[in-house]
C-alpha cells in the first residue's frame, strides 16, 4: 500500500483505540524502552504527543529517562522552512502547545542534530525495513539526515509493521528500532 493509504487506515485504527488501550500501549512502550536502551548520560530526541491523534504518551519517557540523567531534546517545528530545532527539557522547562496542538518547548538550550545518541521518532505504522509512514510533512526524514552515523533512530508504533511500504523514496530514512507494545524489532 502506499503511503497516502496507509496514513489514511492508521489515523483511524487509532482514533478507534479505547483510552485504556492507548495507555497500556504508552507504558508498555515505555517499559520496553527503558528496559532496552541505556539512556542514562544519553542526548536523546524525544517527541511529545499530539493527544488529539491519539499519539503514544511520551511523557512517562520524559520523566523516567530526565530522572536518571539523559539529556532530552524536545522538538520545536518550524512549519515556514520544514525542520525541526531541539531545545533541552530542563526541570522549570515551560511547554506551551503550538498551532497544530503540538506541545513544544518555550525556551531552553539548542541541542544540534549530530549531538543526538537517539531519535525516539513518532510514526502512524511502519515496515520490516523500517521504513514510516508519519503526517507526510518530512519533519524527521530532514532532521534524522543530519543525525551523526551512530545515532540509533527508534521508531514507537502502536501498531505491529507491515511488510512493506509501496512507495518510497529517496528521501525516506530508515529507523534503527521499531518499538511496539509486544515487540521490540531491530532493522
Amino acid at each position: 500500500m502506499t503511503k497516502h493509504e496507509l496514513r489514511k487506515i492508521y489515523k483511524a485504527k487509532r482514533m478507534e483505540l479505547a483510552p485504556g488501550e492507548l495507555n497500556r500501549a504508552s507504558e508498555e512502550i515505555t517499559e520496553s524502552i527503558l528496559r532496552s536502551f541505556q539512556l542514562e548520560g544519553k542526548t536523546i530526541s524525544l517527541f511529545l504527543p499530539i493527544e488529539r491523534h491519539g499519539e503514544i504518551n511520551t511523557y512517562a519517557i520524559l520523566e523516567r529517562a530526565f530522572s536518571i540523567g539523559a539529556h532530552i531534546g524536545l522538538p520545536i517545528s518550524d512549519f515556514e522552512t520544514g525542520e525541526l530545532k531541539h531545545r533541552l527539557y530542563e526541570a522549570t522547562t515551560t511547554l506551551t502547545l503550538n498551532e497544530y496542538r503540538i506541545p513544544e518547548p518555550v525556551s531552553g538550550k539548542i541541542i544540534k542534530p549530530h549531538e543526538f545518541d537517539y531519535v525516539l521518532v513518532p510514526l502512524l505504522i511502519a515496515d520490516e525495513s523500517g521504513h514510516r509512514v508519519g503526517y507526510g510533512k518530512g519533519f524527521y526524514d530532514k532532521f534524522l539526515k543530519k543525525c551523526a552515523p551512530t545515532c540509533k533512530f527508534i521508531g514507537l508504533s502502536i501498531f505491529e509493521p507491515i511488510v512493506q511500504i509501496s512507495d518510497l523514496n529517496s528521501d525516506d530514512v530508515p529507523l534503527h528500532y521499531i518499538v511496539t507494545p509486544t515487540h521490540l524489532i531491530e532493522i
